[in-house]
C-alpha cells in the first residue's frame, strides 16, 4: 500500500487561515479518495506560512471493482424507453436479465465499473480540492482562471512505497506537479527532491522550516519563557498570539528587548495591547511589580548578530507605537482630572447605538435608570449605583478606547480612577460587560452586578421592542451571550429577580408608551386619534414582547442547565409553574425536581401519578365533568383506600408549607412519602367501580393525589 505527499507551496499565507486550510485540504481529498473508492490507514495536515501539507498513510494502490445493479423498465414497454435506459446504464440489449416482480417482469441491468490506479484517482480529486478549495477570500493571480488565497507557486505529489516513488501527474493553469520543493525563503538553499513524507520533514528541517505548526509553537514559548525566567521575569500567556505569531515563521528565533523608560509608567494593559495588535510582541512583566518591563518577537530567521540588528528595528517601531499611547493616555487623564466624565457622556449623544433604539447617551440614561431600580435586589446602594451607570460607557469617547476598542471598560476603571470617583464605579465600568461567555468570570461586587444586569436587560429589551430577535444561527447583535449574561448573573449571585415585570416596564419606557398615552390625551381630533392610535400599538408590544423575551430566556437557562446535567423534561416541568420569571426559583426547583426523580421514589410516584392523571382524565373527558371536589374517606372501601387519605391528608399540608417557604427538597421528600400509599390503592381496588358513589369518590381523590402533586411540578410533562 502505498503512502501519499502532497504539498500545496505558495505566497505567505495569513496566520488566521493556515490551521483550517489544512483541515480544508485533508477533508476535501480524503472525502474525495473515499468516495472514489480508495481508503488510507491515517491521515495527518500541516502548515506553515507558505505551504500546506496533506500526509496519507496505507491508500489503496488502486480502487476495487464495483458491480451495480440498475433496475429498468417493464419488459414489453416501448422500445425509446428501453434505448435509454441502455444509453444511460452502458449495456447492450443482449446484457439484460429479465426478472419477475410483484410488478411484473423487468429488465436488469449489471454494470461492472472497473477499478482505477490510485494516481489517477488522486490526480482528480486534487485537482478538483484545489480549484474549489473554500479560502475566506481568494484572487486570481497571473492569467490563469484558478483562485487561491495568496500565489501558488508548486504542487508536490507523490506516491511513495518501498520500491520507490512516483509523480502523481497534474496540470493546473500550467503549475505541473513534481517530487520537488523549497526550504526557507532566506535560509534555505533551493529547491530540492523528496521520495516520502519522513525525507520530505527532515529535508525541510535541514532548510530552515519547522513541518509542525505545534512544534514551532512549543519551541517560541519554551525559549520566551526560558529567557525571561533568566531574569526574573515572566511572559504574559496569550495563547492566541501563540497560535498566530507561529503562523508567521517557519523557523522561529526568539528575542528579548527592552521598553524604554518612558513608557513604563502606562497601564500594563496598554502596552500588552499596543505591542500585541501593532507589532505581535509577547510581554513580559515583572512578577514583583505586576509591571510590564521587557517584550519578546519573534525573527523567522537568524544572523550573524543573533537577532541585534532586528531587535534594534523592532524597538525602534515599538518606540513610535508606544508613543502614540501614551499621547492618547495622558490626554485622556488630564481630560478626566479637569473635566470629569461629563464631556465624554455628552459626545454619546452622538454615537448610534442602533437606528431604532436611538443614541449610546440614551442607553446610558436607560441603563442608569434600571440599574437604580435594580439596586435593592441586588444590595447595592442606588445612587452608587446610578452613578456606575452613567459612567460605564465614558471611555467609549476616550482616544485610547478609539484607538483600542478591546480596552473598553477597563480603561473606564483607570479613567474613573484619575477622576478620583468611587471605586466602585470604576469597578462596575470594567465588569459591566461581563460575563461576555460561558467561562467568563461573574460580576459579585452589588453596584458591579446592578450596572452589568441592566446592560444586558437593555440590550435585550431594546431589540426585543423593535422586533429583531435572534433566527437560526443567526445572532448579529449577541443577544444569546446577553441572556446566558443575565442568567449566570443572576444564578452565581442568587438573586431575586423578576424578570418580565422589569423587562415590561424597560419596554414600555423605550417605546415611550406614557408619552403616546399622554400626548393623545392632550391633542384633539385627528391629532389625538393619531397619537392614540401609536399608544395602542406601542402598548401592545409593550405587553406582549416581554413574556416572548421570557420564553428566550427560558430557551437559553435549558442550555445552560443542560450542560450540568439537568434532564430538559424536568425544566420544563419548572418553567410551567407559576413564577418562572423568577430564574433563582426556577432552578432551585429544577435542581430538586432532578434530584428527587433521580432516586426509586421518584420513578415509582411519577409512575403513580401518570396512572392516576391518565384514569382521571379519561373519566373526565367521558363525562363531561371535573372531578376536583368532594373525596370523603367515608365512602372508602378498602384499607389501602383508607391509608391513601390518611397519607394525602398529611402530606398536603406539609408539601404546601414547604412550597411556600421554597424549601422544594422538603417538599420532594414529603411527595416520596405517598408512593407506598399510592402504589397500594392501585393494587387493591378499581377505581372505575360499579358503584357509582365509590366510582365518583375514587376519580376524586385521584383529584386529591394530581392537584397535591402539581404543587412541586407540572409532573405532567416530566417523561418515564
Amino acid at each position: 500500500m502505498p503512502d501519499l505527499l502532497i504539498e500545496l507551496f505558495s505566497e505567505e499565507i495569513p496566520a488566521r487561515m493556515q490551521a483550517r486550510a489544512a483541515e480544508d485540504l485533508k477533508k476535501k481529498v480524503t472525502d474525495g479518495l473515499v468516495e472514489a473508492g480508495l481508503t488510507y490507514a491515517h491521515a495527518r495536515a500541516y502548515s506553515t506560512p507558505r505551504r500546506l501539507t496533506l500526509a496519507l498513510e496505507g491508500l489503496l494502490a488502486e480502487s476495487p471493482t464495483v458491480n451495480e445493479e440498475r433496475k429498468g423498465p417493464k419488459v414489453g414497454a416501448p422500445d425509446k424507453a428501453i434505448e435509454g435506459f441502455l444509453r444511460g446504464a452502458g449495456v447492450a440489449r443482449e446484457d439484460l436479465e429479465e426478472r419477475e416482480t410483484p410488478k411484473g417482469a423487468v429488465y436488469f441491468a449489471t454494470i461492472t465499473k472497473p477499478g482505477r490506479p490510485a494516481a489517477e484517482i488522486v490526480a482528480d480529486v486534487l485537482e478538483d480540492a484545489i480549484r474549489n478549495f473554500p479560502w475566506p477570500k481568494s484572487m486570481r493571480w497571473g492569467a490563469g482562471s484558478l483562485r487561491w488565497v495568496r500565489p501558488l507557486h508548486s504542487i508536490l505529489c507523490i506516491l511513495s512505497a518501498e520500491d520507490g516513488h512516483s509523480i502523481v501527474p497534474l496540470d493546473i493553469d500550467g503549475i505541473t506537479s513534481g517530487d520537488t520543493t523549497e526550504g526557507h525563503r532566506f535560509m534555505g538553499e533551493g529547491r530540492f527532491a523528496v521520495t516520502s513524507f519522513e525525507d520530505y520533514e527532515v529535508k525541510l528541517k535541514r532548510s530552515k522550516v519547522v513541518l509542525n505548526a505545534e512544534e514551532r509553537a512549543e519551541t517560541i514559548w519554551n525559549d520566551a519563557t526560558n529567557m525571561a525566567f533568566a531574569q526574573g521575569l515572566e511572559v504574559v500567556d496569550d495563547k492566541g498570539l501563540l497560535a498566530e505569531v507561529a503562523g508567521l515563521v517557519e523557523w522561529p528565533v526568539v528575542l528579548m528587548g527592552d521598553i524604554a523608560e518612558d513608557f513604563l509608567g502606562l497601564p500594563p494593559e496598554v502596552l500588552q495591547t499596543s505591542m500585541k495588535e501593532h507589532q505581535k510582541f509577547f510581554s513580559v512583566k515583572n512578577p514583583k511589580t505586576g509591571r510590564i518591563e521587557k517584550f519578546v518577537t519573534v525573527a523567522n530567521r537568524e544572523t550573524k548578530d543573533d537577532g541585534a540588528t532586528i531587535l534594534a528595528g523592532n524597538q525602534k517601531v515599538l518606540f513610535a507605537r508606544l508613543s502614540d499611547a501614551k499621547f492618547f493616555w495622558e490626554n485622556d487623564v488630564r481630560t478626566v482630572q479637569d473635566q470629569g466624565f461629563e464631556p465624554w457622556v455628552e459626545k454619546l449623544e452622538n454615537v448610534t447605538f442602533h437606528a431604532q433604539i436611538g443614541s449610546q447617551g440614551a442607553r446610558v440614561m436607560r441603563i442608569a435608570d434600571l440599574a437604580t431600580r435594580l439596586s435593592p435586589s441586588v444590595n447595592a446602594d442606588p445612587m452608587l449605583a446610578q452613578m456606575a451607570a452613567q459612567a460605564c460607557k465614558a471611555d467609549l469617547s476616550s482616544e485610547m478606547v478609539y484607538e483600542f476598542p478591546e480596552l473598553q471598560g477597563l480603561m473606564g476603571r483607570y479613567y474613573a480612577q484619575a477622576a478620583e470617583l468611587p471605586a466602585e464605579v470604576g469597578q462596575a465600568s470594567e465588569e459591566h460587560y461581563s460575563p461576555l461567555g460561558p467561562s467568563d468570570d461573574v460580576p459579585t461586587a452589588p453596584v458591579s452586578v446592578a450596572v452589568a444586569m441592566a446592560d444586558k436587560l437593555d440590550t435585550l429589551s431594546g431589540f426585543w421592542a423593535i422586533d429583531e430577535k435572534p433566527t437560526g444561527s443567526k445572532d448579529p447583535f449577541a443577544l444569546r451571550r446577553a441572556a446566558l449574561g443575565v442568567i449566570r448573573l443572576v444564578l452565581e449571585n442568587g438573586l431575586r429577580i423578576n424578570l418580565q415585570d422589569i423587562t415590561q416596564t424597560s419596554i414600555a419606557a423605550l417605546l415611550k408608551v406614557d408619552d403616546w398615552e399622554a400626548a393623545a390625551k392632550a391633542a384633539e381630533g385627528d391629532e389625538a386619534r393619531h397619537m392614540e392610535m401609536h399608544a395602542e400599538q406601542a402598548r401592545g408590544i409593550a405587553n406582549a414582547a416581554p413574556q416572548d423575551l421570557l420564553t428566550f430566556f427560558h430557551d437559553r437557562l435549558k442550555v445552560y442547565l443542560r450542560d450540568q446535567g439537568i434532564r430538559h423534561d424536568v425544566i420544563d416541568a419548572c418553567i410551567a409553574m407559576p413564577g418562572n420569571d423568577d430564574l433563582a426559583l426556577l432552578v432551585a426547583r429544577a435542581r430538586a425536581l432532578q434530584d428527587f426523580m433521580s432516586t426509586e421514589d421518584g420513578e415509582n410516584l411519577l409512575q403513580g401519578f401518570k396512572r392516576a392523571n391518565n384514569i382521571l382524565s379519561q373519566a373526565e373527558e367521558k363525562d363531561g365533568v371535573e372531578y376536583s371536589f368532594g373525596a370523603d374517606v367515608k365512602f372508602a372501601e378498602d384499607d389501602s383506600e383508607k391509608a391513601l387519605f390518611a397519607a394525602l391528608d398529611e402530606a398536603e399540608g406539609a408539601i404546601s408549607s414547604a412550597i411556600e417557604t421554597e424549601d422544594f427538597a422538603s417538599a420532594m421528600s414529603n411527595m416520596a412519602s405517598l408512593r407506598a400509599p399510592i402504589d397500594a390503592f392501585f393494587e387493591a381496588v378499581q377505581v372505575n367501580s360499579d358503584n357509582e358513589v365509590v366510582r365518583r369518590n375514587r376519580l376524586n381523590l385521584l383529584s386529591r393525589i394530581r392537584t397535591i402533586c402539581l404543587q412541586a411540578a407540572d409532573l405532567t410533562r416530566v417523561e418515564g
